[in-house]
């Protein structure tokens, strides 16, 4: 009948390994075997456990009683094999005692400092209590074994060759596995990362500024002798802040710099106030570059106004007039109103007629306060 311990392993390390042994103990109590292998061979899918692992350095002296139960109560010995436990007296007194309880061939070596059998003191991992109690030849598993071109893979495989001599089973039958396991963990890992910077990528480019370009575009009918378009006033509105920029004419744009990423796409309010064009107040979806349509006011240069006085000052009322191909007659107060289409304004208008004037132009805007004075002689 196999006897009942408390403890599945001992590790025994000196202070100057702890964080290995550490790493060691979560290692091993962590471990999950497969299905199929703890089946067939009665195990807990976390059959390694529990592992004593002593908080605190050895007190001067021989080894306590209370270590010494733990020793007992412990069907395997881990010794975390470096120069620093190889200089241990403790190291080698916990050798001795589980050598000594008759478990020899459970005590199990894990190398991650040294060389095995160096022969010098600088690095030689093995106590030197191995050689005195004549033990087996031992090779141990070694975390700088250079099995694979990765360190952490080479760790890794150390662990394995560690947990088949524990449980008594066939390297392999563990390693194919772990190593699986190991892949789909990096493959997760990687994918996560990958996510992880895909949504920095995406918050750094929403909050990274980028310039809008504004251009204008004229739909009105092109008339050659109307002024162009110059300086209109653009606005573009984020929230409540309003950005403004001047566009020079058609040819040129107005560019409004270090614009929030995030509101690309998104629906801003913009308007364009320009002379001699119609007021532009529109909400668009934000974009690098905007074009924007405009349309001449067609009443500046269209609605001829002006009035018609005799040498008096008074108003001429039944007075002909033609401008361009357009004909009209002043009202009973002498007032002249005429409308000319967008395609052929002028800033200035030729003003016919059976009675002469001291000046026949008017200037374009035209109003009330515009006179044309009969020329009496």
């Amino acid at each position: 009948m196999q006897p009942q311990y408390k403890y599945f392993a001992f590790i025994s390390y000196n202070s100057h390994d702890i964080a290995w042994g550490k790493r060691l103990q979560r290692k091993l109590e962590g471990y999950r075997m497969s299905a199929t292998l703890c089946s067939e061979h009665g195990w807990q899918r976390k059959p390694i456990n529990p592992i004593f692992f002593a908080p605190s350095d050895i007190q001067p002296g021989g080894l306590t009683e209370e270590l010494q139960e733990r020793l007992k109560a412990s069907r395997h010995l881990i010794v975390i094999c470096s120069p620093h436990s190889a200089r241990s007296e403790w190291v080698g007194k916990e050798i001795e005692y589980f050598h000594q309880l008759g478990r020899t061939k459970n005590i199990h070596f894990f190398i991650v400092d040294g060389e095995p059998h160096s022969g010098n003191p600088d690095t030689e991992c093995f106590n030197p209590i191995v050689e005195t109690l004549g033990l087996p030849e031992i090779l141990g598993a070694n975390v700088h074994e250079p099995i694979f071109r990765w360190s952490w893979l080479n760790k890794e495989r150390a662990y394995v060759q560690l947990i088949s001599k524990l449980l008594g089973v066939e390297f392999d039958a563990i390693w194919q596995r772990h190593k699986r396991l190991l892949y789909s963990k990096i493959i997760a890992w990687t994918l996560g990362i990958l996510g992880i910077l895909s949504t920095l990528t995406s918050v750094y480019i929403i909050n990274q500024p980028t310039d809008v370009k504004v251009m204008l575009n004229e739909t009105s009918y092109s008339n050659k002798y109307l002024p162009p378009l110059k300086n209109a006033d653009v606005t573009l509105k984020l929230h409540n802040e309003g950005k403004k920029a001047i566009i020079l004419s058609l040819d040129s744009c107005a560019t409004f710099q270090n614009i929030p990423h995030k509101f690309l796409n998104k629906e801003v309010e913009i308007s364009v106030r320009c002379k001699d064009h119609i007021d532009v107040d529109t909400t668009l979806l934000l974009s690098e570059n905007l074009t924007i349509d405009i349309y001449r006011n067609p009443s500046i240069y269209g609605d001829v106004k002006f009035q018609i006085w005799d040498e008096n000052a008074n108003g001429v009322p039944h007075v002909g007039v033609k401008i361009l191909d357009y004909e009209t007659t002043s009202d009973a107060e002498g007032y002249v109103s005429l409308f000319i289409p967008l395609e052929r304004q002028r800033t200035k208008y030729h003003v016919e007629s059976s009675v002469k004037f001291e000046h026949d132009t008017i200037t374009m805007p035209s109003g009330d306060n515009d006179i044309l004075i009969i020329n009496p002689f």
